[in-house]
C-alpha cells in the first residue's frame, strides 16, 4: 500500500514540479528511513548518522532554493525598465 501511494504522489508531483525538485526525494528517503528506524524500531544514531543526515537535508534545501531564486532572478531581468511587477 505503501508502494502505491509514493508513487501516486512522485507521478503527481512530475507533472506539477521541476524534475530537479522531485529527484530529491531520492535524498530525502534514507533519511526518513534512519529516523523511522530510530522512532519506530530502536535503532541507534551515531554522530556520523546525524552529520549525514544534516548534510543530505542542507543540500535538498539548497537545491530548491537555489532554484526558486535563480527563477526570481530570471523574471527579474526579463521585466522592461521601470515597470513594476504586481508583487512589489
Amino acid at each position: 500500500m505503501g508502494s502505491i501511494v509514493g508513487f501516486t504522489c512522485y507521478v503527481w508531483l512530475i507533472h506539477h514540479e521541476s524534475p530537479t525538485k522531485v529527484g530529491t526525494y531520492a535524498y530525502v528517503n534514507p533519511v526518513v528511513a534512519v529516523l523511522v528506524g530510530y522512532f519506530a524500531g530502536g535503532e541507534p544514531l551515531g554522530l556520523r548518522t546525524i552529520l549525514g543526515t544534516v548534510l543530505v537535508l542542507a543540500s535538498v534545501l539548497l537545491i530548491t532554493m537555489g532554484k526558486s531564486m535563480q527563477s526570481r532572478q530570471e523574471a527579474k531581468r526579463a521585466e522592461p525598465m521601470g515597470e513594476q511587477s504586481c508583487a512589489e
